[in-house]
């Protein structure tokens, strides 16, 4: 039973919000693999909001197709999100909002970044954040200004 509020939860917290529909998702039209995900809302399900139906059908859907590692990494992030107090959550929440909110060619800019960031190795990361902890909110802010700034790399499609 703690499994699946677990994969309940998860499911809410990291699989995003679908779009609602004015008339919700009836349980008989869930299949087999998301009725055992929510099964512990199924005597509830009537109740819910319907863009609250739609987000957890989708989630359900979505950790049904997933694999046993992903299952695992997705445990292991809802765990750690459960660890941080409410105002960082609540922080994480706003940004990924204004995530979703930019224009396909931001959000590929700034994964690429991401990416980018993440392969360099541990030393010239640490260089990086050490350099931009030692800069003034004026500096920063320069910085950031700049980068926004810059002209964007052509899409190759």
């Amino acid at each position: 039973m703690k499994a699946k509020s677990i994969l309940a939860l998860v499911a809410l917290l990291f699989f995003g919000i679908a779009a609602a529909q004015d008339d919700g998702v009836s349980w008989d039209r869930l299949d087999e693999d998301q009725r055992e995900v929510l099964s512990q809302f199924e005597d509830t399900w009537g109740e819910l909001k319907p863009e609250r139906q739609m987000r957890l059908s989708k989630g359900a859907e979505r950790w049904a197709q997933m694999s046993p590692r992903d299952r695992k990494q997705a445990r292991q992030r809802f765990s750690n999100w459960r660890k941080l107090d409410a105002d960082r959550r609540e922080l994480i929440r706003e940004r990924a909002e204004v995530f979703r909110s930019l224009s396909p060619d931001e959000k590929r800019r700034i994964r690429d970044n991401y990416r980018r960031y993440h392969q360099m190795n541990r030393e010239r990361r640490q260089q990086l954040r050490d350099r931009y902890k030692s800069m003034t909110p004026e500096q920063r802010k320069v910085l950031r200004d700049r980068i926004q700034q810059r002209p964007r790399p052509r899409s190759k499609d």
